[in-house]
């Protein structure tokens, strides 16, 4: 097989696998930390995808659209957790799945009645549109460059601010044992409403990130949440380093698998056949992951420290 199609699919993967990290960091946050099924945090993906398309389209200016999405939909989570997300920490976990399922249904007619049922397609940045010459042969999209890029620094970033800051201590305390860190003067329902926002603003980042290279569309939300449950029981709940590593590799997985499997199984199939089972087969990939992982791991790779 050609070694650049290899390396531009490897590239791929990497770059889908930090999408779905931006979108599980948050949400093993808001679990892990908080102890709270959010279900709709695929919805808040699906809000930054939307604010940030339809402000670039008016505007033409990519940043600002992103910027914008991310403070409107940082905005939404906020007034969420105040009205909504807050009184369900204390409750058990049907009762937080029942709630946020019910978030996600309002939210997708919401978008329908704002935006129209018809998918959108972002446009990508004027600047951006052109390919960089990653290797000798291996010219490679200058978004898909900027995505990877993005990624990266989003996960270093979290993990110096749980690991190496105060505030990160602070969310770590209030995680762990709640009453003893009130009763130490943290103001926890501060902290955790920090958290939820933060995990509001990558989703955000994440849904305008995507918009250009994927259809932004109601229902877009549910169909990536799935993704991002998976990595996280993977990585193990609560864990960052844990949902980074799970995430490259679910996202190399699936892309891998879309990829390279139709090829191999037309030398044993009809092409139509082939054509359709690899991508079936490289959906499947991850649970079949996920199921080897748990069997081995529990907790999954990197459970989070208590």
């Amino acid at each position: 097989m050609n070694t650049i199609f290899v390396i531009e699919q490897l590239l791929n993967g990497i770059g889908y696998g930090f999408m779905l990290f931006m979108l599980a960091a948050g949400l093993t946050l808001v679990f892990g930390i908080m102890d709270t099924m959010n279900l709709a945090h695929g919805s808040l993906y699906m809000a930054g995808a939307y604010v940030a398309a339809k402000v670039h389209a008016g505007s033409g200016s990519f940043v600002g659209g992103v910027l914008i999405a991310i403070a409107v939909t940082v905005l939404i989570a906020f007034l969420l957790e105040m009205v909504i997300v807050r009184r369900l920490y204390q409750r058990d976990h049907l009762a937080q799945v029942l709630a946020t399922f019910g978030i996600i249904l309002i939210a997708d007619d919401l978008v329908h009645a704002i935006w129209g049922p018809s998918p959108i397609m972002a446009p990508t940045p004027a600047a951006l549109t052109g390919p960089v010459q990653v290797l000798d042969g291996l010219p490679y999209p200058s978004y898909r460059l900027l995505m990877i890029g993005t990624g990266l620094v989003v996960a270093i970033g979290l993990y110096l601010l749980v690991n190496r800051t105060r505030l990160g201590m602070l969310v770590r305390a209030g995680a762990s044992n709640r009453s003893m860190a009130e009763f130490m003067g943290v103001r926890v329902a501060r902290v955790f409403s920090f958290v939820f926002a933060l995990g509001a603003a990558l989703a955000a980042l994440a849904g305008a990130l995507m918009g250009p290279i994927s259809a932004v569309q109601i229902g877009m939300g549910e169909s990536i949440l799935i993704p991002a449950l998976v990595v996280i029981v993977i990585g193990g709940i609560g864990s960052i380093r844990g949902a980074f590593v799970a995430s490259l590799l679910v996202g190399m997985i699936d892309t891998a698998g879309r990829a390279f499997l139709p090829p191999l199984l037309r030398a044993v199939l009809p092409p139509t056949l082939a054509a359709d089972l690899g991508p079936a087969i490289a959906g499947i990939a991850m649970y079949l992951l996920m199921a080897t992982v748990l069997s081995l791991k529990p907790a999954g790779l990197f459970p989070a420290r208590s």
